[in-house]
């Protein structure tokens, strides 16, 4: 039988932990810290709710001594990062970080298709939370998940075309489903090996022009200037955490990003009818 450990705290809990229930197979406590926690967790019981706020050192004996930690908000200031970690570090403590795949610094590049990136690749230490997922990293043992662009219920890469926040073009992006990301925290949280960097996304770059593709029957919209167009973007490597997912014996339960949004879609029409019909 599987021995739970105590309690992991979820450091700015918002979308991705409410697709985290499984935590609760693994951990007897489950926490959860909003700067305003009375406002932004009502979703949550009362006895799961913590003040968080890392400017604010008043608040940070909250975390309670020894829990595991998941970190969902950028690691910076610096400043505050170092005194928060020297509070809290201890050996026995698993602390996961969420980064960015936003770190790896390419410099400028016009090869098409860019050049896969692993985790060896040179990262953007001017970047303020990259150097605090740094120093967590090399000062705490922390495990950094460099996220790609999540996706998922209410989060719809068909929406953020429609309403112009991103363009068609032939640019690559790397996403990845929050049901697989909430999956890969947990196996990170139990497999991850400290002061380790995993790339975290379905492991399938594709363009915004490919998903386009999909939207309105293929009816795109070409973006107003050539900049976009003009940008490679980034193919992430996720072949160190596919040896850590199998380690764990999990599996991504949306590898296919085009059947993963049509579900979405469905699952979207399928409410509107029922309030409908309500």
């Amino acid at each position: 039988m599987k021995i739970k450990r105590d309690t992991v705290v979820i450091l700015g809990s918002g979308y991705l932990a409410r697709f985290m229930p499984s935590l609760t197979n693994c951990y007897s406590t489950v926490l959860h810290t909003s700067r305003d926690p009375e406002n932004n967790l009502m979703w949550l019981p009362q006895t799961q709710r913590l003040r968080f706020d890392l400017t604010g050192a008043e608040t940070w004996s909250n975390i309670p001594s020894d829990a595991d930690l998941l970190w969902c908000f950028p690691a910076s200031p610096l400043p505050a990062v170092q005194q928060f970690a020297s509070r809290i570090n201890g050996p026995s403590r698993r602390i996961v970080v969420l980064g960015s795949t936003s770190a790896y610094d390419v410099g400028i590049a016009h090869d098409h298709p860019p050049p896969s990136i692993d985790e060896t690749a040179p990262i953007d230490l001017d970047k303020p939370r990259v150097q605090g997922e740094e120093f967590l990293r090399t000062e705490c043992g922390s495990i950094v998940l460099r996220v790609a662009g999540i996706y998922g219920p209410s989060r719809h890469p068909y929406e953020w075309i429609k309403s112009g926040r991103v363009g068609i073009s032939d640019k690559y992006v790397n996403l990845i489903h929050v049901e697989d990301l909430a999956a890969i925290c947990l196996a990170a949280l139990e497999h991850g090996v400290s002061g380790a960097v995993y790339n975290v996304s379905d492991g399938m770059p594709r363009t915004w022009r490919e998903i386009g593709q999909g939207l309105d029957g293929g009816h795109l919209v070409e973006p107003q200037t050539g900049e976009q167009k003009h940008s490679p973007g980034k193919r992430i490597n996720t072949t160190k955490l596919r040896a850590m997912l199998q380690e764990a014996r999990i599996s991504m339960r949306h590898p296919n990003l085009f059947r993963a949004l049509e579900d979405l879609q469905q699952a979207r029409a399928g409410t509107r009818t029922e309030h409908t019909d309500q």
